[in-house]
C-alpha cells in the first residue's frame, strides 16, 4: 500500500505540473480573466486562473483510480459518491463565479447543498449530544472555511501555502502518530498536496498563474472536510465532554489560525467602518504585512510557518488527548491569542502603501 501512495503523489505531482504548464503556454483566452473586473484587488488579475484545474482534474483521476482498485469498498460506502458530489459542486461553483461573476446567494445555496450533503452522508462534526446543534455548527462551519480560504486567495502563495501546510499535517500525523486515515482520505490528500506543491512552481511570486475562485472554492470544501474528520472529531466520542467541548475548538483554531485570523480580522475592521465583510479590499492581514515591510514572498513564508506551528500543536494535542488535563489547556491558548492579536494590531498600525 505504502508504494501505491507514493506512486500516486509522484504522478499526480507530475500530471498537475504538466496540466499548469499547458494552461500557462497555451491559455484560453475567456478563461484568463475573471469576469468581475470591478472589484478591489492587491494585484492585477490578467494572469490565467486555471490553478483549481489542475486540482479537481488530480482529484477526478485520483477517484477513477480508486474505483478501479477498492470498487468493493464504493459500493459498501457512502462516502465515495458524497465526496464525489461535493467536491464537484464546489469546483463548478467557483469557476462559474471565475466565468459569469454569480450572485453570493447563488454560492451560500451551493455551500449549504454541500454541508447538507456531508451532514446526510454522516460526515459532521460531534460536539453535542444534541444533534441539530452538531448539524447547524457543521453548516456554520463548512460556508464559512469555503468563504474564508476564498478571501485568504489575495497574495500570492498564501492560499497555497497555508493549505499545504493543514494537508501534510494530517499527512503527517498518519504516518508517525497513526491518525486514522481511510484509504480514499489518503488518496484525495496526496492528491491535493501533490498538486498544491506543483501550483507553487507557478503561483510563487512573482506568480505566472492563480487559482482563481475554481480553486480556492475546490480547497474550501477540501479543507472543510479536513477539518470536520480530522480535527473536529479528532477526540473519540466517549471522551468528549459535551456543552460546546473546549478542546475540539482548541485543536480546529490551532490547525486553522491563518484563515481564520485573517476572516476575523478583515470582519471585524469592515464592519467598524460600516462595510460588508464580502466586499473585495485591500485590508487583509496579508497586505498589511505587506504595508508594515515584508515582501510579497516574505509574507507568504510567514503565515505558512504560523500556521505551521499551529498544526504541530493541535497534532500534539489529539495524538496526547488522554494525558492532558483539561485545566491545562490554557496553555495551548498562548499560541493562537498572540497571533491573533499581532496579525490585528498590524492592521490597525501599518498604513497602505
Amino acid at each position: 500500500m505504502n508504494y501505491i501512495l507514493i506512486t500516486i503523489f509522484l504522478l499526480s505531482f507530475l500530471a498537475a505540473i504538466l496540466i499548469d504548464r499547458f494552461f500557462i503556454k497555451r491559455p484560453i483566452k475567456f478563461l484568463v480573466k475573471k469576469a468581475n473586473n470591478s472589484a478591489i484587488r492587491f494585484s492585477t488579475q490578467s494572469k490565467p486562473i486555471f490553478g483549481g484545474i489542475s486540482f479537481y482534474s488530480i482529484f477526478l483521476l485520483l477517484m477513477i483510480v480508486y474505483f478501479v482498485l477498492y470498487n468493493e469498498e464504493v459500493f459498501v460506502s457512502s462516502e465515495y459518491i458524497s465526496i464525489l458530489i461535493i467536491v464537484t459542486l464546489s469546483f463548478f461553483m467557483g469557476l462559474a463565479d471565475d466565468l459569469i461573476n454569480t450572485s453570493p446567494f447563488f454560492k451560500l445555496i451551493v455551500q449549504l447543498i454541500c454541508s447538507v450533503i456531508f451532514i446526510y452522508s454522516g460526515v459532521y462534526i460531534k460536539i453535542s449530544p444534541v444533534e441539530w446543534i452538531n448539524y447547524a455548527i457543521t453548516i456554520f462551519w463548512v460556508v464559512g472555511i469555503m468563504n474564508s480560504i476564498n478571501m485568504l486567495d489575495n497574495m500570492d502563495a498564501v492560499t497555497s501555502l497555508v493549505s499545504l501546510s493543514i494537508i501534510s499535517g494530517v499527512i503527517f500525523g498518519n504516518i508517525f502518530f497513526d491518525v486514522s486515515i481511510s484509504n480514499l482520505g489518503k488518496f484525495i490528500l496526496l492528491g491535493t498536496a501533490a498538486s498544491l506543491l506543483a501550483f507553487l512552481f507557478f503561483n510563487w511570486n512573482p506568480s505566472k498563474m492563480y487559482m482563481g475562485d475554481n480553486g480556492s472554492q475546490y480547497l474550501g470544501i477540501i479543507l472543510a472536510w479536513v477539518g470536520i474528520v480530522f480535527f473536529w472529531n479528532s477526540i473519540k466520542i466517549e471522551e468528549v465532554q459535551y456543552a460546546l467541548n473546549f478542546k475540539q475548538a482548541l485543536i480546529v483554531a490551532l490547525a486553522y489560525i491563518i484563515p481564520l485570523t485573517d476572516t476575523t480580522t478583515v470582519s471585524i475592521n469592515r464592519m467598524l467602518k460600516g462595510k460588508s465583510p464580502f466586499v473585495g479590499g485591500r485590508d487583509h492581514t496579508t497586505h498589511h504585512l505587506f504595508y508594515l515591510g515584508l515582501s510579497v514572498r516574505w509574507v507568504g513564508f510567514l503565515l505558512f510557518l504560523l500556521n505551521t506551528i499551529g498544526v504541530i500543536v493541535a497534532l500534539y494535542l489529539i495524538t496526547n488527548s488522554n494525558s492532558i488535563d483539561y485545566n491545562n489547556l490554557w496553555y495551548f491558548m498562548i499560541f493562537p491569542v498572540i497571533t491573533f492579536l499581532l496579525l490585528y494590531i498590524n492592521t490597525q498600525i501599518s498604513k497602505p502603501k
